[in-house]
């Protein structure tokens, strides 16, 4: 289980270790007007720090000035990376397309449209520091309104949390710390951006939660409604499997055909006892048929089970992936010329 810490914090020393950098990833869309003033607010919450940074920003094909306003701002900042998508693909390509042309050992994202605070990010880099994995913001006072936004964004996070047990109060904040190496196994799709904890998690990863400073949207309005809610929730079903029974999915699909299955045994049970007691004839009750459709669906479920196995096995043998990930090797002799310290001292 994540461990969360809600000490805030005013100081801004972050200790590094030498050669330690950031890549700040930030997906744009339609955000014009926010993005001179963002980009300032980064520079001045980066610069008194002691660290190597670039800041990526990603735009997911947005169709205002955009393009020319993010060119502009990297002609005349050499430490930003401008990542231009051909049309839009939606918040998790940008932010994974970020990731990928982004060269920092530490990643931070960070929303484009001024709701987060670029100044809460040595805040969090402070928590790496400390010896976490993931820093995760939480917007605790929440400018937005309740309806629409704030209540489908708090029954998702307890859905989330329950379902996964990464307990965090707020899921869907874009502002969050990751050491690259937890985010080496991770594959993005749908919205499965804001489930990136969750993977971390399941390799082990420290997690910390931090209240940070949350704004009134400036300019241009929200692209986020319920319709995002209900994407994220089946995204975690999707995240719920390949994070818990990726390399044994016939756990699933075996024990779910077992159920159907016992299901089946107790109505047969009924059926006898009606047959022999009430004289209810077989073929005239349909708790018969209901029973052998448990029968049929069990085997079915536990057949699929074994393909499932079949793929799996496949999916790893086939691509040499293996099925653990290694957080670090003390004294390994073998590697010990090569080793190379990632991100910040632990």
């Amino acid at each position: 289980m994540p461990v969360r810490d809600t000490e805030t914090g005013n100081g801004v020393s972050v200790g590094t270790r030498a050669g330690a950098s950031v890549s700040i990833v930030v997906p744009t869309y339609n955000e014009e007007e926010s993005l001179v003033d963002l980009h300032r607010e980064i520079v001045r919450a980066m610069q008194p720090l002691a660290i190597r940074w670039e800041v990526v920003y990603v735009d997911d094909g947005s169709r205002d000035r955009s393009p020319d306003v993010l060119s502009a701002i990297a002609q005349h900042d050499p430490r930003v990376r401008v990542v231009q998508f051909r049309r839009n693909y939606g918040q998790t390509a940008a932010i994974a397309a970020g990731i990928d042309n982004s060269s920092g050992d530490v990643i931070v994202l960070l929303d484009s449209d001024l709701q987060n605070d670029p100044a809460d990010i040595p805040r969090l880099l402070e928590q790496l520091d400390r010896g976490y994995d993931v820093v995760s913001g939480w917007r605790k006072e929440r400018k937005d309104p309740f309806l629409h936004r704030r209540l489908p964004s708090t029954i998702a996070n307890s859905i989330i949390s329950a379902a996964t047990g990464v307990r965090l109060h707020d899921h869907g904040c874009t502002l969050k710390a990751y050491r690259r190496e937890v985010l080496a196994h991770v594959q993005l799709y749908g919205e499965m951006h804001r489930l990136i904890p969750v993977y971390a998690a399941s390799v082990g990863a420290r997690i910390v939660e931090l209240p940070v400073n949350h704004r009134p949207r400036r300019y241009g309005r929200s692209k986020y409604g319920i319709a995002r809610t209900l994407k994220v929730l089946l995204d975690l079903l999707t995240t719920k499997f390949l994070s818990g029974y990726l390399t044994k999915p016939i756990y699933v699909f075996g024990g779910s055909g077992f159920a159907v299955g016992f299901l089946g045994l107790v109505l047969t049970a009924v059926v006898a006892f009606q047959k022999i007691w009430l004289d209810v004839w077989v073929h005239r009750n349909p708790l018969a048929w209901i029973a052998g459709f448990c029968f049929v669906s069990a085997l079915q479920l536990v057949l699929m089970g074994l393909l499932a196995e079949l793929i799996a096995r496949t999916y790893h043998e086939s691509q040499g992936k293996p099925i653990y990930v290694i957080r670090r090797i003390i004294n390994d002799r073998r590697a010990a010329a090569n080793v190379r310290h990632i991100g910040f001292r632990r």
